[in-house]
Parts: structure tokens; sequence; C-alpha cells
């Protein structure tokens, strides 16, 4: 046993290698081929010509290898209840079905369930799921249910919602608000109140009433750094845009990101403009996380999955090491979950390794509006704590003839 633990890392058995790929892994600032040794679970070791012995070899030359990507933005608290909307109803998705074959090892779950309904979220989801499934828990204590049920400033309880929230540390990753159509700043403050109890972030959607609330007075009087502001390219009557009449960004959003406010894509069914996204983007504005707001409305619409929407920001100007950092490393320390998002050595061995094809691609807006593009991430193949959980073209399985 002595001897087996002295082995030098290059003398080691490994379970996978995966070699020759392009590695961004923005924690440790690694922008260059390398290879990755998995050991079960676990990453092992990240270095130049790794030797993979008797280990199970996954050729990723031509192909880009990264942290599997998180999307703190989805909705998948799913049931079989009518009326339930994404609280254990059938709008939500079963996660797994979903996440792999984009890449996506990590859901955060924004606000399906409350501080009433998470016992059971938890018991028909997270405990079931590979994918790993996290939880932004509701300030609405029944959770994201629709209609009046979200109207309820009654049913708003800071104290419960944080005491829950202390109860499931391990799944709980912060507090949502959303959906309230009111003139009351009511509902952003007991969230925050929540979140400060609890000390966990609070993701924000915002915006429902007319004339709206002032944004500039959410980001700067009633959200503190590290809150999250989801669909940040909304285009909607009911909330002040980002960008103006005019295109321009307005100069107090850039201030807020300063200050540390989180600005999150949330692209869903009608949340995600190019109108907003390309002028923000051109001033020099790109949001810190990049989310899907996934359930049945926007799967089958302009969203499709995190690699497309990846792709839409690839396409109007971001870097293929910005995209990745805003869907790994960025979104890990937003719910504080430093333990994901990197492939560092003993670090979780969650995986995605994709392409970028070349052709002539079109991108749709939750308005159905288009925009041309000529690139487009496709997932390869993706590892789930150690095990790979798709594979597109059998880049990790071996040939039946031989």
């Amino acid at each position: 046993m002595l001897c087996s633990l002295l082995r030098p890392a290059w003398a080691q058995d490994y379970t996978i290698v995966i070699k020759g790929g392009h590695l961004i892994d923005p924690k440790n600032n690694i922008n260059e081929v390398m290879d990755v040794a998995i050991q079960d679970d676990k990453i092992v070791l990240v270095a130049k010509n790794i030797d993979a012995k008797q280990a199970r070899v996954i050729d990723a030359k031509g192909l880009y290898v990264t942290p599997g990507f998180i999307d703190i933005h989805s909705h998948n608290f799913h049931g079989t209840k009518e009326d339930h909307y994404l609280g254990d109803g059938l709008e939500a998705l079963p996660p797994d079905g979903f996440t792999f074959r984009s890449g996506v090892t990590t859901v955060v779950d924004a606000g399906g369930a409350g501080w009433k309904t998470f016992s059971t979220f938890k018991e028909q989801t997270i405990d079931h799921s590979k994918t790993r499934v996290l939880s932004f828990l509701n300030i609405v204590g029944e959770g994201m249910r629709g209609g009046a049920y979200e109207q309820n400033m009654s049913d708003m309880d800071a104290k419960m919602t944080a005491m829950v929230v202390g109860q499931h540390k391990e799944e709980i990753v912060g507090i949502k608000v959303a959906h309230y159509s009111g003139p009351e700043w009511d509902p952003v403050d007991r969230a925050v109140a929540a979140g400060k109890i609890a000390n966990v972030p609070v993701m924000v959607d915002f915006g429902g009433t007319t004339p709206p609330l002032s944004i500039q007075d959410l980001f700067m009087k009633h959200l503190r750094p590290g809150d999250i502001f989801t669909h940040t390219f909304a285009q909607l009557e009911s909330r002040i845009a980002i960008v103006d009449g005019q295109g321009k960004l307005r100069p107090y959003v850039t201030e807020a990101q300063k200050r540390g406010i989180v600005f999150d894509v949330g692209h869903g069914g009608g949340s995600f403009r190019f109108s907003q996204a390309i002028p923000a983007l051109k001033s020099g504005f790109i949001p810190n996380t990049i989310s899907t707001d996934y359930h049945t409305g926007s799967m089958n619409g302009g969203m499709k999955d995190q690699s497309n929407v990846m792709s839409k920001f690839l396409n109007m100007g971001m870097s293929i090491q910005q995209v990745a950092a805003a869907s790994t490393w960025i979104p890990a320390q937003v719910i504080h979950r430093e333990d994901l998002g990197h492939l560092s050595a003993g670090a979780g061995a969650d995986v995605a390794i994709f392409g970028i094809r070349k052709g002539k691609f079109g991108f749709v807006d939750s308005s159905g509006f288009k925009m041309d593009g000529d690139q487009k991430l496709e997932c390869e193949l993706t590892i789930r704590d150690g095990k790979v959980v798709y594979d597109l073209n059998g880049i990790s399985s071996p040939y039946w003839d031989k």
C-alpha cells in the first residue's frame, strides 16, 4: 500500500485520460492544449502528455475541454399537478434529459420551490437526478406556482425562508423573487432580508407593474453586491430595459456591475432580445453569467439549450474564454460553490468537451427575431462525477471490431 501511495503522478493508474484537447479552465488561468486525468470521480492531474497506461482514453484533439457547465437559471421542479406552473407542475423539466447533451453538469432551479414545498422538490428531483441539482428558494412559500400564489405577500416570509435554507445548505444556494406584478418593493426587500439572514445571494426576476419601478433604485438601493439580476437582456413594457430607446446602455448599469450586481442572461421564452444584447455588448458590457431559464416554453423556442445560448454570445463578440468563464467558474463563485466550475486536482470530475462548428447558422431571440452567425458550439461529450454520461460521436468508445 505504501509503495502505491508513493508512486509519482506519471506512474499512476487512471480511470479516464482526456488527451490533446484545448483546455479552458478560467480559475486556473489555463488556455492551452493539455491532458486531463481522472481517477474514479476526481480530477487527479492536468498536464502535458499524460501517460494513459490502462486508462480509458478520450481523444479530444481539435476540441475544447472545460469544466462542466453550470446553468444557474433553470426550472426543474417537474411534477404532474395541473395549475402548478414551475413548482411541481408540467412546465418544468426533469433535468437529466436536457442537461448532459449540452455540456451542463449542474443546474440551479430558480425559485420553483418555496420553504413549504422544498422537501417535495428534494424528494422528487434532487435526490434522483444524475445532474447536480441546486436551488434558489422562492421567497413565496408555495414556490413558483403561478397566478395569485405568486402575488401573495402574506406568503413571503423571510424568517421561514432563511430557516429552510439553513437546513439544506448543500442544495439551496440562494433566494429567488419573481413574477410579482405590484408597485411595492416588499417582495424584493423580503428576499434580501432572507438572504442576509442565511448569508446567500438573491436572484431577482424583476418587473411587472405599469409604470415600471426603477431598475436604478433596484441596483443601488435594494440589492446587495453579489445579488443577481436575471433576464438582463429582456425588453418588456413592464420593466425598464438596460438599453434605452436610442440604443444606448444606461450608464448606471455599468456602475451597478462595478458595484457587484451580477447580471445573468436567463434567456427563457420571453426574456432575451438581440436589440438589447447586441448594443450592450458593443458598448463593452458583458453579462457575468450565461443561463437558459430552461422550461417547456423556452426549450423549443429561440433558447434551445445552454450551448445554443453560449453560441449566441460567441457570435455577438465574446471570446470562447469569456463564454466558458460565464458558464463555469463565474457562476460557481456567484452561488458560493467554489468546489465547482474548475478542473483543479482534487476537484470533482465534471467535464464538458465540445467543438466549434464553422458555417452559416441562424439564432433566434425570444421575440422571434433572427441573427446570423458563423460559429456554433456543439457538445461532443459530457462527464459527470467521473462517468461518461453523454457521447455524441462515440469518442470515448472502442470500435466494435477491435
